[in-house]
């Protein structure tokens, strides 16, 4: 009984995933405070106060904290972009610098579309044959 849990617990893909969740946690606290550091102090130079919990509704005896939720919104929006451009754009051009001397190893078969070996005479998905790869 224990051994399976073990087997489960050790994973490889479920020590993967903690490491992801654990990271991610990290790095969501690092754009956390970047945009609290950064950002924010930017955008108080251009349009005053950067934080916008004073603004609210009351219907009735309830109180609709809105600017909250807006200081929040803005701040993923930031972050969101932040990320975007700090990493998503250069990693996606070093993956593409890295990639551009492999040479293609398939092909797709015109029949299928699935991916195919380039020496491949027959599709191994539909086995449909093949015409030799230029």
């Amino acid at each position: 009984m224990l051994d399976g849990l073990k087997k489960f617990l050790l994973r490889g893909n479920l020590v993967q995933l903690a490491v992801a969740v654990v990271i991610g946690a990290q790095f969501g606290s690092l754009v956390t405070q970047f945009v609290k550091s950064f950002i924010d102090p930017l955008l108080a130079l251009v349009g005053g106060n950067p934080d916008l919990s004073y603004l609210t509704f009351k219907v009735g005896e309830s109180v609709f904290a809105y600017g909250a939720f807006l200081s929040v919104a803005i701040a993923f929006l930031i972050s969101a972009t932040v990320v975007y451009f700090a990493l998503v754009v250069p990693m996606a051009k070093l993956l593409q610098f890295l990639d551009r001397k492999e040479e293609a190893t398939e092909r797709d078969c015109p029949q299928c579309l699935s991916a195919v070996p380039l020496k491949a005479s027959r599709c191994k998905h539909c086995t449909s044959e093949l015409q030799p790869a230029a």
